[in-house]
């Protein structure tokens, strides 16, 4: 199993910077997605960015250009740099990998995100 622990959560004014940082534990090997989903008005959570092993990344609409997503192999963690942060971003910003081989997902405790207006 892969354990995920998420820091860097806060709260900042609209229009400043957050930068989140998810690592990973346990048996992380072969082609795996790692990203960062959220809250959604009428979903359980929606999709922010993913990275995937090979550094391939997607952006919701709503964040692109705004947000970058790397990831640091060797250290298997995962990075989301939040830019020009809106008040709209708020919420508990949850770390998930997905190993589609394995058929293995795992999900953070979450770490939340406060933007005021």
């Amino acid at each position: 199993q892969v354990q995920l622990v998420e820091s860097g959560g806060g709260l900042v004014q609209a229009g400043g910077s957050l930068r989140l940082s998810c690592a990973a534990s346990g048996n992380i090997r072969g082609f795996n997605i790692m990203g960062w989903y959220r809250p959604a008005p009428g979903k359980q959570r929606e999709l922010v960015a993913t990275v995937t092993s090979g550094d391939s990344t997607y952006y919701a609409d709503s964040v692109k250009g705004r947000f970058t997503i790397s990831r640091d192999n060797p250290k298997s963690r995962v990075i989301l740099q939040m830019n020009s942060l809106k008040p709209e971003d708020t919420g508990l910003y949850y770390c998930h990998v997905n190993f589609p081989s394995f058929k293995i997902t795992s999900w953070g405790q979450g770490t939340q995100v406060t933007v005021s207006s």
